[in-house]
């Protein structure tokens, strides 16, 4: 880390010796989500070089970011320093989710990446004014359990192996399904309020596959990010 620093005494360029290498913010992005495999973060990071990925690795646990998981063989997780770097994340989610744009050839959605997007966008006040609910969210191959419960987000793979406290949350919730819907990157238009969830039906951006097609207001309200500001605006 030493031998890359930027040379100022600055808590800005501390950090950037830390998580400033590319990739290394993405390493502790799914990381957020839970403790992971190599091979896991290798399949949700398919464009990083395996090289690239063992050096990051390395290089956030020798800055305390990142540590090896005891409950997970050959897994790593997050040091509590390094989760002192969700606010960050999500924060910088939410700055770059204004520049997004139209998604390019071969960009992936993956269910960790969904999964920190449903975290960036979640409002608590919002959610505290609603009864609780339960979405099943489909976003090309990944497919979430959304539980939104007095004011608080659990997010859950639909389906494959995960912790039993989590299998319990995501049985649970399966149990009591207020909206099911698939959808694909024109989401972000019902997030940023920029289409009402009619108009998303009606436009086939979103399609209902179970339940109240109210029920996507309420989302759109509960999950809400500032759309994107034309280039040519006063930012």
């Amino acid at each position: 880390m030493a031998g890359r620093s930027y040379g100022q005494y600055c808590g800005v360029a501390s950090a950037l010796d830390l998580v400033g290498e590319r990739w290394a913010l993405l390493i502790v992005r799914d990381l957020l989500v839970g403790p992971r495999r190599y091979s896991d973060l290798q399949a949700g990071l398919p464009r990083i070089p395996t090289n690239i990925l063992s050096a990051r690795l390395k290089e956030l646990q020798a800055g305390g970011v990142v540590r090896r998981a005891p409950v997970v063989r050959g897994g790593y997780e997050l040091t509590a320093y390094g989760r002192e770097l969700e606010d960050v994340v999500l924060a910088l989610g939410r700055w770059g989710f204004k520049s997004m744009g139209e998604p390019q050839d071969g960009d992936v959605v993956t269910s960790d990446s969904l999964t920190m997007a449903f975290r960036t966008a979640f409002v608590p006040d919002a959610a505290r004014r609603h009864p609780d609910a339960t979405y099943v969210v489909h976003v090309g191959d990944v497919s979430l359990v959304v539980r939104v419960e007095r004011g608080r987000l659990a997010v859950v793979p639909l389906n494959g192996a995960v912790p039993a406290a989590l299998a319990a949350v995501r049985d649970d919730a399966l149990a009591h399904v207020d909206l099911e819907f698939a959808a694909g990157p024109g989401i972000r238009d019902v997030i940023s309020g920029e289409l009402s969830g009619a108009e998303a039906i009606e436009r086939d951006v979103v399609h209902i596959v179970h339940g109240d097609p109210d029920m996507l207001d309420r989302f759109g309200q509960t999950f809400h990010l500032e759309p994107a500001v034309p280039p040519s605006s006063d930012r």
